[in-house]
């Protein structure tokens, strides 16, 4: 189990990388979603996603050794990113294991910072990564099933907590479990009073089908319009971390989340990934209990997406 003492500890060791991202009233939003609407943008990250949050906490805390030999992760993009990117702030060689699913245009951002690229189904990316790593000398950078990780997530719960907001309910996006793992705990054990609740694609109900059945659960693989949320099984340690500080998980449609990027975009004025919008699309669907006194805070994960899937949302009706 993660510490909040950790988290403090992340917090202070990525503090010169990373940026204290705004948190929002987005009154627009309210009438749609039955409640009170805030939004803590970390589509404004360096890197334009929380990723770097933890990615950077695990490099920083490498030996010498470890950098020297270099660093390996496995990502659907964002995680990729904030590994090549903190790969070439720190003088690291990076290679980053990539789905054939991933979207072409955060390919060419994890490129772009110089980190090697190896491509795979979403099903083998471990295994390959675990291969690659054994055979080269490299450190793993997990995407999510890590304690560092979910420290360096978790600083986004200390930074909702410095706001001072009264927040009846946090919404968080759900899929390997490292940002709700960390932000669980860094809101939970700060003395939040609110509810945690975690949201996940309809198609991939991995932590659903895991709470039930009292331990993870891998689920089918199935495609999904949210690109950021593909794993299809809870890691270990994430797992245990949401079974103690996570209220709920909800699942959403892939329908809804293109509805919820919609209305985020025309009414709430922010650009961000379909994944980021799947809080919202469980407001709009009301799979949450909230009145419209309530004070809901979205995390919006995320904001790495190009114009071929602005284009899907032509025909949305929100």
């Amino acid at each position: 189990m993660i510490s909040l003492s950790s988290i403090y500890q992340a917090r202070d060791r990525v503090k010169p990388y990373v940026v204290n991202t705004p948190l929002v009233r987005l009154q627009n939003l309210d009438e749609s979603a039955g409640c009170k609407v805030y939004a803590k943008l970390e589509n404004m990250q360096n890197t334009k996603a929380f990723k770097l949050r933890g990615a950077m906490n695990k490099i920083l805390s490498l030996t010498d050794a470890e950098r020297e030999a270099g660093i390996i992760c496995s990502s659907s993009g964002n995680h990729g990113q904030a590994v090549s990117f903190a790969a070439k702030l720190l003088g690291i060689r990076a290679t980053v294991v990539i789905p054939e699913t991933a979207p072409a245009f955060k390919v060419e951002a994890i490129r772009k910072h110089g980190a090697g690229t190896e491509f795979c189904t979403v099903d083998d990316r471990f295994i390959v990564t675990e291969n690659l790593a054994r055979e080269h000398g490299y450190t793993i950078v997990p995407p999510f099933d890590d304690e560092l990780i979910m420290a360096g997530q978790g600083t986004i719960g200390l930074e909702i907590m410095d706001e001072d907001v009264p927040f009846d309910h946090v919404l968080v996006p759900v899929s390997g479990g490292g940002l709700i793992g960390g932000v669980s705990t860094a809101l939970k054990a700060s003395g939040f009073e609110g509810r945690v609740t975690g949201v996940e694609p309809e198609k991939l109900p991995r932590y659903t089908k895991s709470l039930e059945a009292g331990e993870p659960v891998q689920v089918e693989s199935a495609k999904t319009i949210a690109d950021a949320l593909v794993v299809n099984r809870p890691g270990t340690s994430n797992f245990e971390v949401v079974q103690k500080h996570v209220d709920d998980v909800l699942n959403v449609s892939d329908e809804t989340m293109l509805r919820a990027q919609k209305m985020m975009l025309m009414e709430g004025k922010i650009l961000a990934e379909v994944s980021s919008c799947i809080g919202l699309g469980a407001l709009l669907d009301r799979k949450l209990d909230v009145s419209e006194d309530e004070t809901v805070c979205l995390i919006i994960s995320g904001g790495n997406l190009g114009f071929e899937q602005l284009e899907l949302l032509e025909d949305i009706e929100y």
